[in-house]
């Protein structure tokens, strides 16, 4: 990297990364080894201060899957478009596609997957501070672990961190409305303004269907050009729903209803109001009632507003300047998380546990085999989305270079996510980076991170389903 100095890349071998492999007893080793993240001199940060954020040049919005998960030269010029909608969205699919008790072993001897060990090394050299990956690939499970999870202690990355799931939790709000479709408390077909009359303008002709699969044409309330500035303005603001959907609906529809398919989160945003609606509950209760508890997932919850049940081991989030000579990392992690993601973006999980979730899922564990076919019902993809695939209720289908996979990818400020699956749920993969590009990151950092971060989902996916990583894809990485 054009910003490590000599005293870093001596102070870099010190840091930790750590790779797991666990066969079908579930037993895991250990193996250490040097990392690639870069520290400053005396391996310490300058301080880390904040940023007053341009709506139009941000290069990445906080917001789920707002922007490009992957921010290409034509990725970054769509993103500081106004009204970037299906064409930002379309990037963000596009990268998900390219995209019990333990025993430890010696730390010493050959990577379980060196596969994923290479890829956690590129990741960092991009200048991320930490990545983890979790591989299940029906075999053995191998977690990939690199980098630190808070910059400010020097804590490694361990593969087991709780970190900011972005957009994958619209999996699990999509689990609780069809949990509710089977107490026959709501109706797919129904129009919105049966449970939430009057909210949503032309709300007679939305269905909840709409809702989940993102043919409801309602605006992208983190698209409207003066969001993020408000919200760096007072990041800590506790946003409403209602203030959510009045920026929404100051815009009219993308396209008349069922007439189009657009990513909005102000669809999941209507959804987490409709579950409080039929059920009595909030948000926060719902996961833990109907997902955490019955999985036995102890580390998973939705923040209200805060991510305040860390625990031991939580990776922090950075908005990092890529490619200056001296990086600024601003951890965003105290940021009111519940408020500005709600139902669309806001849980806090682990690899493991978000791993067992979309296994439960795919296997028809949390609701009935009707409403798993219901979920698998896709509507096709634009073509400006540039991939072969279907989005569901609350996942994606997707046609991969390795093989056809469910998935979703989430992005908060601070977190790339990647959550992916086989039909039948017996093989996932889900991995996690802990930076994303922040408003001083360069032409030629934004690149190579879009590069690393393209080329890390592919191998991700393919590791999982027992593919050979493309040649491609590995030149991606080291080049």
């Amino acid at each position: 990297m054009t910003w490590e100095t000599p005293a870093r890349q001596r102070l870099r071998s010190a840091q930790i990364g750590r790779n797991y492999s666990a066969g079908s007893n579930n037993q895991e080793s250990v193996e250490l080894s040097p990392d690639r993240v870069g520290v400053h001199e005396g391996g310490r940060m300058p301080p880390e201060v904040a940023i007053s954020v341009p709506t139009a040049t941000h290069p990445c919005r906080e917001g789920t899957d707002a922007m490009p998960a992957v921010l290409t030269p034509r990725a970054t010029k769509a993103a500081t478009l106004p009204r970037f909608g299906r064409a930002a969205l379309a990037l963000t699919v596009a990268a998900t596609l390219v995209g019990a008790g333990t025993t430890p072993a010696p730390a010493a001897g050959p990577s379980p997957d060196p596969t994923m060990r290479d890829v956690a090394s590129q990741v960092l050299d991009s200048g991320v501070p930490g990545y983890a990956a979790r591989v299940d690939d029906g075999r053995r499970t191998t977690v990939t672990a690199a980098g630190v999870a808070d910059r400010a202690t020097g804590r490694p990355m361990t593969g087991r961190d709780q970190f900011e799931i972005g957009s994958v939790t619209k999996a699990f709000t999509a689990t609780l409305v069809l949990q509710q479709v089977d107490r026959g408390r709501v109706d797919l077909d129904a129009p919105i303004d049966r449970y939430l009359p009057g909210v949503v303008p032309g709300g007679s002709e939305i269905t909840v269907r709409m809702l989940l699969n993102h043919t409801s044409g309602l605006f992208q309330y983190v698209a409207d050009p003066g969001y993020f500035t408000r919200m760096e303005q007072d990041p800590y603001h506790v946003a409403t729903e209602r203030e959510l959907l009045d920026i929404a609906f100051a815009h009219g529809p993308e396209f008349p209803p069922g007439q189009g398919w657009s990513y909005s989160n102000t669809n999941y945003i209507l959804l987490g109001m409709l579950l409080r609606k039929v059920t009595g509950r909030t948000m926060p209760d719902l996961v833990r009632r109907h997902i955490a508890v019955p999985l036995g997932l102890t580390r998973t919850y939705y923040p209200d507003p805060y991510a305040r049940i860390t625990g031991p081991g939580y990776a922090h989030g950075y908005s990092v300047s890529f490619g200056d000579p001296a990086p600024t990392y601003v951890d965003v992690s105290d940021r009111p998380l519940g408020g500005w993601a709600g139902a669309g973006g806001a849980i806090i999980s682990t690899p493991d546990e978000v791993s067992r979730f979309l296994s439960a899922v795919l296997r028809g564990r949390l609701f009935s085999s009707a409403a798993l076919t219901q979920m698998k019902t896709t509507v096709p993809l634009p073509d400006e989305v540039g991939v072969q695939g279907g989005y569901g209720l609350g996942l994606f289908r997707l046609d991969t270079v390795c093989g056809t996979v469910w998935a979703h990818a989430g992005t908060t400020r601070g977190h790339q996510t990647r959550a992916t699956a086989t039909e039948d749920g017996k093989r996932t993969a889900v991995a996690d980076i802990t930076a994303t590009p922040g408003i001083t990151a360069t032409p030629g950092g934004q690149t190579r991170y879009a590069q690393v971060v393209s080329a890390a989902d592919t191998a991700l996916t393919c590791r999982m389903l027992n593919r050979p990583v493309p040649p491609t894809v590995t030149r991606s990485l080291t080049s």
